[in-house]
């Protein structure tokens, strides 16, 4: 059995690769998904999607899926006093370790290794260091569907929000703008590949501006039926047991 580790997770193409990689790697064994949801709006944080699409996004790939509940406007002081307390909760089961689909900021990769010393854990990051035109280009040749959930309007047209991500996205992206969106340019929802046990099927409704970003508001399609690639999956997230 492999080292327990568990996945920060956006729902996101970076988490999606990062975590095929350690499913697929006989080292590791992945406990559950760790997220951070903006309480005032019951969406992931930073990437605007709902949490009933993340449930039914972990549901999909059969993993727990333990929630971290921040407020809007959350400062920093907040946001690492909550972390830090689901870290200590996987620390106390005898998890050690944290993914992360990090590619390139070392400034980021830093602040996340001085936060997990404190309880004792180590970062992993599966992505490290690879090329992220790559990258983008393996996420699609390797059977991902993702829809693109935000763009940063500073840098990308508001036209990119809810597009899919695509060759032809990839194509369309002005240069500077990084193909994986590693600087913030946009964010994804991933609702299909090879790790989810069925895909889920996505509408894109209304968007909406705030702060410097568009949102693609993504939704369950009405009436929608999960088509399920195995016989034994129910196609519900498990949520984090209670201590």
């Amino acid at each position: 059995m492999g080292t327990r580790i568990v996945v920060a997770w956006s729902g996101g193409k970076d988490s999606a690769l990062a975590l095929l990689r350690l499913q697929q790697s006989s080292a590791w064994k992945v406990e559950a998904l760790l997220t951070t949801v903006t309480e005032d709006y019951d969406r992931v944080s930073m990437h605007g999607v709902s949490r009933a699409l993340l449930e039914a996004q972990a549901g999909s790939l059969g993993l727990a899926l333990m929630q971290v509940n921040i407020p809007a406007d959350c400062s920093n002081e907040v946001y690492d006093e909550r972390m830090l307390l689901a870290l200590a909760e996987c620390r106390a089961r005898g998890i050690e370790h944290v993914a992360f689909g990090d590619i390139f900021l070392q400034d980021v990769r830093r602040y996340r290794e001085e936060r997990l010393a404190q309880v004792a854990m180590q970062a992993v990051f599966p992505l490290w260091g690879l090329d992220t035109a790559r990258l983008a280009r393996d996420f699609v040749r390797l059977g991902f569907g993702a829809v693109v959930a935000c763009v940063d309007v500073r840098v990308l047209s508001s036209s990119f929000a809810g597009r899919e991500f695509d060759e032809r996205f990839l194509a369309d992206l002005p240069p500077g703008v990084d193909p994986c969106g590693e600087n913030g340019e946009f964010h994804s929802f991933v609702y299909d590949g090879p790790n989810l046990r069925f895909p889920l099927v996505v509408e894109v409704g209304r968007r909406v501006e705030r702060a410097g970003f568009l949102f693609a508001d993504l939704g369950l399609r009405d009436g929608a039926q999960p088509r399920s690639r195995t016989t034994t999956t129910e196609g519900q997230a498990q949520a984090w047991p209670s201590a």
